[in-house]
């Protein structure tokens, strides 16, 4: 089983594979561990990662990037409507009303929803893997921000989905860094100690993070978490484009922002310097050629000034450090260390300020880059059986408050309930209780919209269904379980309906009451009952326990007895897609995936027609030359120019099968070439192994010979065998000095007398025909028999028969080896 975890960056993508060593970053293949995030779209197929980016100036309208932050939000979104203005693509409404992707694909206009692009991004991620593991990828962990809403992270489920993944978690950024950090410290303080509190600020190409974090031996709980969610890199880059924008026109009389390919040129030099700027003080130059009507531009830039021009922007980096440590009521001095990841995290002005507010240096034990990948492959490591990892739990927190609202018969109107305050411990299930007589839908809603970077409060409404009133006509019992679950979204998991039954005088009850059982991750000690209206809202404390308080101690309990009956729920979730929509989705995406593979199929057999023109043509004037005549070599240089020129003008957009043909008809008249030069380099080798053999063999008989009067090494070999023997040998070494002298009087423009197979057969017959008769072995020969006396010595020795051995020693003369005394090894015995 694959365990493989994917961070979907703004600007680029990282993953992580657990394997039996530990965690490693897959490289793609360009042996890149980092993958742009981007999809263009072309006439014939997708390019996705790498390959996209390279067509990002020269295909900008069909190029898309940035895409993360359009999740979830409708077409009419504010944040929707301010960045169309910034975008060289162009964004389209969606049948429902949410944001889509318009571009020309196949040639035709198609708009695409953000679910499906981001499912192509996923695709191409999970074929990376595939192809580093070599086996299918379908579970895995994928990373989103932590202050991402329901809708966002429900539009990135329907994305994974897309892409033929299971999510076994959506994983907040800042929670994946903490079990990177926390997973692998052997010093933390145990359990019933007080905690070790670290710091997390992750500053990203788009948004700006920071969690406080508790770590225990084995266990890490999120404390709190704060955002800004318009700080990030890009916004850095953005105040670069501007200032050379306003700069370019003053300077060049050009109008940057008017052209978009010299728009996008501009973007992609502004980061690399701002790069460049983060490791150097100096004065250090933009330059671009043929910017824009074919003006060469330049400019220089210094950190200090582009820290001046970011001023307004490096003053937002405090705000989320002291709501953070607000939230989690600490005081710096609490604070063990402070970590930084993320890529912007780089900048020295962003460090110094960070380190300035906490009084301390900071940490840079994590790979700013990988850290949330790494961090989402350990979680989906614990998640799956197929590995073993150290115990380790995760308590993660509900970035924003959760509201219930429903109409309430008793109040006259509309009844609400916080049912998850902000930074309540995650994933977490409750209980509500309802006294109903009909249907009722619950509304679910983010209570503080100030702290919501979404338009929108709503999550969703749930009807529970099936709602009828009890035999006696009185509202009945109703029990809603309400959970965030481990992706962090808000669900109604469950409505059941409590029926009494009344039990006839004399009879036993039943089990008076049947809680709903809990799943909880965080502290179970936490209890509390709120009554309002006609609902109780139950946490960890049993049913039966409040029937209990409720009544006074000397009342008896009625002898009544209760069924449980589950109750139907229809969820109607902001931005969700309807499972036609979603279906439909996949679908399409097979298509494109299949359309893909054709296409690189029909590229692959063009560039092997290229590639073969290429390559003989450089052959034919180099290591060929000798073995083509010219008028031969001239016609098939002709034909190779030829084909070259028709590649770029006829043969540019042809079908998969014209260039297997066209290949085929060049090898026809470039094989054989070929063929005779390879003949060249092997024969003499063929040859040289041949003759070898030959001289063996021809030794062998000249010592049979001799054998008689001299050498006695090979007296035993059979007569006529050897004679056989004798007759092949001196054939074949006539085969071969015929063929050798007829190949060397031959061109080598001709077809050779003999080709290397048939001087390997000839090797390989020599030696099934001669080796078994020169290495037949020795016929044994028994040793004599001593003769026995009753008394006497036997050859000068005393008589041993019937005489015990010593199995330990043994004794030799002359030159005979010495055998070394054996001794069995001593055991301890228990």
């Amino acid at each position: 089983m694959s365990v493989v975890a994917f961070d979907l960056g703004f600007q680029s993508c990282y993953i992580a594979v657990a394997r039996a060593g530990g965690i490693e970053t897959i490289a793609n293949e360009y042996s890149d561990r980092c993958t742009p995030s981007f999809v263009s779209f072309g006439p014939r197929n997708r390019s996705i990662g790498a390959a996209a980016k390279s067509q990002v100036v020269t295909n900008y309208k069909n190029t898309v990037q940035g895409f993360k932050r359009f999740h979830g939000r409708a077409f009419s979104d504010p944040y929707i409507q301010t960045a169309k203005s910034n975008l060289v693509y162009e964004l389209a409404q969606m049948p429902s009303g949410s944001t889509g992707i318009k571009v020309m694909y196949m040639e035709e206009e198609k708009v695409f929803s953000i679910e499906q692009v981001t499912g192509m991004l996923l695709t191409k991620l999970k074929e990376t893997a595939e192809s580093a593991l070599k086996k299918p990828v379908v579970d895995c962990v994928i990373s989103v921000p932590s202050y991402f809403t329901d809708a966002e992270r429900r539009s990135v489920m329907d994305a994974a989905q897309i892409a033929g993944l299971n999510c076994l978690r959506l994983m907040n950024e800042t929670t994946a860094v903490t079990l990177a950090y926390g997973i692998y410290k052997q010093d933390l303080p145990a359990p019933e100690e007080k905690p070790r509190i670290v710091v997390f600020v992750d500053l990203g190409h788009s948004g700006y993070q920071v969690s406080v974090c508790a770590f225990n031996k084995g266990k890490l709980k999120i404390l709190a978490t704060a955002f800004d969610s318009e700080l990030g890199g890009k916004d850095f880059d953005d105040i670069l484009v501007n200032h050379f924008c306003e700069q370019f026109g003053k300077k060049y009389k050009l109008d940057v922002k008017s052209k978009p390919r010299a728009l996008v040129r501009l973007y992609q030099e502004c980061e690399k310097l701002k790069k460049l700027m983060s490791a150097n003080s100096s004065d250090l130059p933009l330059n671009i050629e043929c910017f824009m009507n074919d003006i060469d531009v330049s400019s220089t830039l210094n950190r200090g000034h582009f820290e001046e021009m970011c001023a307004e922007l490096l003053a937002k980096v405090e705000g989320p450090l002291r709501s953070v440590m607000e939230q989690a009521k600490l005081k710096k001095e609490d604070i063990y260390a402070v970590e930084i990841v993320g890529g912007a995290s780089r900048m020295p002005a962003i460090k110094e300020r960070i380190s300035r507010f906490f009084g301390k240096e900071l940490s840079t034990t994590l790979n700013a880059d990988e850290a949330v990948a790494r961090g989402c492959a350990l979680q989906c490591a614990i998640l799956s059986p197929a590995f073993k990892v150290r115990e380790f739990s995760i308590t993660d927190v509900v970035p924003y408050s959760i509201s219930l609202k429903w109409n309430s018969a008793a109040e006259d109107g509309v009844s609400d309930c916080e049912v998850f305050p902000k930074n309540h411990a995650a994933p977490f299930s409750k209980v509500l209780t309802f006294y109903r007589k009909e249907p009722f839908t619950l509304e679910a809603y983010y209570n503080n919209p100030k702290e919501l970077p979404y338009p929108s409060t709503t999550i969703g409404q749930f009807l529970i269904q099936n709602v009828v009133p009890q035999a006696s006509g009185e509202s009945a019992k109703v029990k809603v379980k309400v959970r965030v679950n481990i992706h962090g979204v808000f669900s109604v998991s469950s409505a059941s309906l409590v029926e009494v039954i009344k039990t006839p005088e004399g009879e036993e009850p039943m089990e008076t009451d049947q809680t709903v059982k809990e799943e909880e991750v965080g502290n179970p000690k936490i209890q509390s009952t709120v009554k309002q209206s006609s609902v109780t809202f139950l946490t960890t404390e049993d049913a039966r326990q409040e029937k209990k308080n409720d009544q006074p101690p000397q009342a008896k309990k009625p002898k009544v007895k209760t069924k449980t009956v589950e109750l139907p729920i229809e969820n109607s979730l902001h931005w969700q897609l309807s499972s036609e929509v979603l279906n439909m989705f996949v679908e399409n995406e097979g298509k494109m995936i299949m359309q893909d593979k054709l296409e690189k199929e029909r590229n692959d057999a063009k560039n092997n027609v290229e590639e073969y023109v290429y390559d003989m043509r450089d052959k034919l004037h180099g290591v060929l030359e000798k073995f083509v005549n010219e008028a031969d070599r001239d016609a098939f240089s002709l034909k190779l120019e030829d084909t070259e020129n028709w590649l770029y003008e006829d043969g540019e957009d042809q079908q998969k099968q014209v260039y297997i043909d066209k290949l085929a008809e060049l090898k026809k008249i470039g094989q054989p070439i070929y063929e005779r030069y390879i003949e060249s380099e092997e024969r003499p080798k063929a040859f040289e192994d041949l003759g070898r053999q030959l001289q063996m063999y021809m030794k062998i008989i000249e010592a049979y010979k001799l054998g008689r009067t001299q050498n006695k090494t090979y007296a035993h070999l059979d007569e006529l065998e050897v004679t056989r023997v004798d007759k092949h040998v001196n054939d074949t070494m006539v085969w071969m000095n015929s063929k050798m002298n007829q190949q060397n009087s031959q061109n080598l423009t001709m077809e050779p007398v003999v080709k290397v197979e048939e001087i390997k057969a000839k090797t390989k017959e020599l030696y099934s025909a001669c080796n078994p008769v020169v290495t037949k072995p020795k016929p044994k020969v028994e040793p004599p028999k001593e003769e026995k006396t009753e008394n006497g010595p036997v050859n000068g020795q005393e008589a041993t028969e019937n005489q015990p051995c010593n199995p330990d020693t043994t004794t030799s003369t002359g030159t005979e080896q010495e055998t070394v005394e054996k001794k069995l090894p001593q055991m301890d015995i228990d």
